[in-house]
């Protein structure tokens, strides 16, 4: 019995199986990050990704669909490929972080000078608007920034007021505003 099992797990050479694995593990972190680069509005990196995805598609599937009924555990690498790659794009992503967001944060009125000021120092353009919460004066600060920067402002509003409410938003167009010249030499 167990001699049948491993000639059912060693059907594919070693070679093979980690060829399998790793170019669909590309193929689909590619794929995902395609897809939020067209979403941004990021045409080009987009389409260059979709030809790099296609390409490893094309010699990944006929790989596998070749000899598939002699080895179907090539399907089964191929689908681990495939949901490991899902995986690393989402983390890749994240990491990447591409997009602007639109942090908002209501603060107490006495605390608001401060924290503008820390935001301000870091680099980042502020808008502050008076607001009136149930029982106490507040204050609504506005900051537009790119989302790989976004923990960073939020931990510059919680130092400086740990009970201030912090909204943050996806934002698809920007256009104007305060942009340090230090974020445009990082660009």
């Amino acid at each position: 019995m167990w001699d049948k099992i491993w000639e059912f797990l060693s059907s594919v050479p070693l070679w093979e199986v980690a060829l399998i694995l790793v170019a669909k593990v590309i193929e689909v972190a590619i794929s995902t990050l395609r897809i939020i680069f067209i979403g941004k509005g990021l045409r080009k990196p987009g389409t260059a990704l979709a030809l790099v995805e296609i390409l490893l598609w094309v010699f990944i599937a006929s790989r596998v669909i070749t000899g598939m009924q002699e080895t179907p555990l090539k399907g089964i690498y191929y689908s681990i490929g495939f949901a490991l790659g899902v995986y690393l794009g989402s983390i890749l992503e994240s990491r990447l972080a591409v997009g602007k967001v639109l942090i908002q944060a209501v603060i107490m009125k006495d605390e608001a000078n401060t924290v503008i000021n820390a935001l301000r120092d870091n680099g980042h353009g502020v808008t502050s608007m008076d607001a009136h919460g149930k029982f106490k004066e507040r204050e609504v600060l506005m900051i537009f920034a790119n989302r790989k920067n976004k923990q960073e402002i939020i931990n510059l509003i919680k130092n400086n007021d740990d009970d201030a409410l912090v909204v943050a938003n996806e934002v698809s167009y920007v256009q104007g505003g305060f942009v340090s010249p230090w974020r445009k030499l990082a660009k």
